[in-house]
């Protein structure tokens, strides 16, 4: 993902249980909205793991698909479960994507443009890198309400430490991550008919263990919190979270994810 170069998510291992899982879903709901042809280039941009690539490789039936990003991490980690020779993978900033003019039929971006230091060059990017006519597009979190295993997480640690907790909330600190804001980013960029749209997906968690154990990996705002945490503190956020997630009577935690997709025509 394009953003804290090299640190933010540094390795696929800790992204994958942690969020990976779940935007695969997301993305299957996501590429059938843009309604690319088959045959047709993708570049990926912020690629991470090859989520989203996977996915376009499986269900869109492409020409080829190149993947961008800054973290050498992921790009390794998407090479070796990528295999696929329609699929490359090379270093990149989203900010200043390493493509020719118009040479893509549809650049997407999943969950990474609220990471770029500077959401509009990356934006004013992807519409570069795509022919006139082609799909521009994007899915974000929505951390403030819909993403509810962070919102849970996030609420659980304010009512602990609301000094600590409260900067470093993705809802307070992202306000891309809404409906009208891209909406906004993608016309201010001159795509034309600019379309906003909730994808929504299941999030159930096999026991609290499932839910827990991706906190502890570190890496992304949540974890990271969670492990700079003095261990009775964090031992504190544990339980008052296994006392407030719902749990079903077979031990699962039924949560759900929203993501808000933005596409436009370059």
């Amino acid at each position: 993902m394009a953003g804290d170069p090299g640190r933010l998510w540094a390795a696929g291992e800790a992204y994958e249980p942690y969020v990976g899982r779940w935007s695969r879903a997301v993305a299957a709901e996501f590429l059938p909205w843009l309604a690319v042809a088959e045959g047709q280039r993708w570049l990926d941009v912020g690629c991470g793991t090859g989520v989203l690539t996977r996915c376009i490789l499986d269900s869109r039936a492409p020409e080829a698909v190149l993947g961008v990003d800054l973290s050498d991490g992921f790009l390794g980690y998407a090479r070796q479960r990528v295999a696929d020779r329609r699929a490359t993978f090379q270093p990149g900033d989203a900010q200043a994507l390493p493509v020719a003019d118009a040479g893509f039929d549809a650049v997407v971006a999943g969950l990474v443009l609220n990471f770029v230091p500077d959401q509009a060059r990356a934006v004013a990017e992807m519409r570069r890198a795509a022919r006139p006519g082609g799909q521009v597009a994007a899915y974000v979190w929505d951390y403030a309400d819909g993403m509810q295993m962070m919102r849970r997480f996030w609420d659980a640690a304010m009512a602990l430490d609301p000094d600590g907790a409260g900067g470093k909330d993705e809802a307070l600190r992202f306000a891309l991550c809404r409906p009208e804001p891209l909406r906004e980013l993608f016309e201010a960029a001159g795509l034309q008919q600019v379309a906003v749209r909730a994808i929504e997906v299941p999030t159930v968690f096999a026991d609290f263990a499932d839910y827990w154990t991706p906190f502890l990996a570190g890496g992304a705002p949540a974890p990271a919190y969670a492990m700079g945490l003095a261990e009775d503190r964090r031992a504190a956020l544990r339980e008052r979270l296994r006392a407030t997630l719902p749990t079903a009577s077979d031990g699962r935690i039924p949560l759900s994810a929203r993501a808000w997709a933005v596409r436009g025509t370059a």
